[in-house]
């Protein structure tokens, strides 16, 4: 709060520095494979929440570094994101990882409310901003909404199991005493809340705006650890929890996932604006990801469940980790007054750098599922497990979907590469952000190539999880 403009440097490193003490202690947990519960059975450690902590650290560690110019000035309307920036980030990811350990209704909830709470203020920083002030009450009122129906769902689940916890929830579930009913209408409002923060088709409409109207730094941390942190809470509360309900909320999963992948690829489309195309482009990406969840159980045998289930946490992995680079892209090209948030702005940047041209190309090919890029192998993933539960159907309608969703990933490549520049200045950049945009796409493609490693953390961790 009390450093100048000119030494906001120390609150950048002390962030980082935070991060990496953070993401040692969940590294050293991971090697040592406890799994062990804390605070009367509400927090657990086990290695799904380890592999997503050090991923969420990661994700917010890249947003900091490719916000650094741009939270100084470059691309602001309205003057700079100062301290407050990194403190709620750092709030926000303290929130993720609440999430991510929580096996208790009210603590998953609580920490689901300090990240959105956080979120909030974020996308509102510009007060002067017209357009970010709208998406900030957007976002807002949505989302109390949607924490609504989640609590009411809670509400209904604990009326009928008598507990908070997850554990003693799926007991009560699987013993088939429990009216069936009041459970099942717990589930619809339960996955509603969540389909919210995931960002799905029909809770999405919270998307576009927010993502076009937020500062790009902002940007990227709602479309980043946050979903990584999504995915945990989908994973703690229905498979955790309600895994002998799978049939019911499965049936759920097909709609959203189909609607998003369909409204998702074509409405991005017709988008001229890069950031409300990646929302859009988001939007689809989940929907994806849900087909690797609702492939779980297969005619009540779980068998199938540790492969579908790591298949989709992998795919959330490889998404997260392809963003990062695409919106860093974005804030690199920014300048202050001026957001590189319109296709148009991409225009002939292979002619003013042919580095950061490849870099998005790479991006932008991962995103498309283009081998050999990470993205082809998390799809491949996904789509293996849907064909295991024998619904052909949906893993035709999930290639068809790519296939439309290529043509705007790939308009970007040609926008890239084959139209004139516009803008021909040289661009400004710092050398921690040019390392870690580097390094950045060289994951994308090292992880294409050689995904065994990340995909075995990946089956462990849901092995655990399902107890096989």
């Amino acid at each position: 709060m009390f450093l100048s403009d000119g030494k906001r440097y120390i609150t950048y490193v002390l962030s980082l520095l935070t991060l990496l003490g953070c993401a040692l202690l969940s590294l050293d947990s991971l090697n040592s494979g406890i799994i062990d519960h804390t605070f009367h059975n509400m927090f657990v450690t086990d290695p799904m929440s380890n592999i997503l902590k050090i991923f969420s650290y990661l994700a917010v560690g890249l947003t900091l570094i490719y916000s650094r110019q741009y939270a100084t000035g470059r691309g602001i309307v309205g003057g700079n994101l100062g301290g407050e920036f990194y403190v709620l980030a750092l709030f926000a990811l303290l929130g993720q990882m609440i999430m991510i350990s929580g096996n208790n209704f009210l603590i998953i909830y609580l920490g689901l409310e300090l990240m959105s709470l956080s979120l909030y203020a974020l996308v509102g920083l510009r007060r002067e901003h017209k357009v970010s002030t709208e998406a900030a009450m957007k976002y807002f009122i949505l989302g109390a909404m949607a924490s609504g129906f989640l609590l009411y769902g809670m509400s209904m689940l604990y009326g009928a199991t008598g507990s908070l916890d997850l554990t003693e929830v799926a007991k009560a579930t699987a013993t088939g005493a429990v009216d069936r009913t009041v459970l099942v209408f717990g589930i619809v409002f339960l996955v509603s809340g969540l389909a919210f923060k995931l960002g799905v088709v029909p809770f999405h409409m919270w998307a576009p705006d927010v993502y076009q109207g937020a500062p790009t730094a902002v940007t990227l941390l709602l479309g980043g650890a946050p979903k990584l942190a999504a995915f945990a809470i989908f994973i703690r509360l229905l498979v955790g929890g309600l895994l002998p309900l799978a049939f019911d909320w499965q049936q759920m999963l097909v709609i959203l996932s189909v609607l998003s992948m369909a409204i998702g690829n074509i409405a991005a489309i017709a988008q001229t604006n890069l950031k409300r195309m990646l929302a859009y482009s988001t939007i689809s990406q989940m929907g994806f990801m849900l087909l690797g969840l609702l492939s779980g159980v297969v005619a009540g045998s779980t068998a199938p469940a540790a492969n579908a289930y790591s298949s989709a946490m992998f795919y959330t992995i490889t998404y997260v980790l392809t963003t990062l680079g695409t919106f860093g892209i974005i804030m690199l090209l920014s300048r202050k007054g001026f957001e590189a948030e319109n296709i148009e702005d991409f225009k002939g940047l292979n002619q003013r750098s042919p580095w950061f041209a490849l870099v998005m190309l790479l991006l932008m090919f991962s995103l498309a599922g283009i081998p050999p890029m990470m993205g082809f192998y998390a799809k491949l993933s996904v789509i293996q497990a849907v064909l295991g539960t024998g619904q052909t159907w949906l893993a035709i309608l999930a290639i068809l979907f790519s296939l439309i969703g290529a043509f705007y990933y790939l308009r970007v490549v040609k926008v890239m590469y084959f139209d004139e520049a516009i803008d021909r200045s040289p661009i400004v950049f710092n050398k921690d952000m040019y390392a870690a945009l580097s390094v950045n796409a060289i994951i994308v493609v090292g992880v294409g190539l050689m995904p065994g490693a990340l995909m075995a953390l990946c089956t462990v961790a849901m092995s655990k999880v399902v107890g096989t």
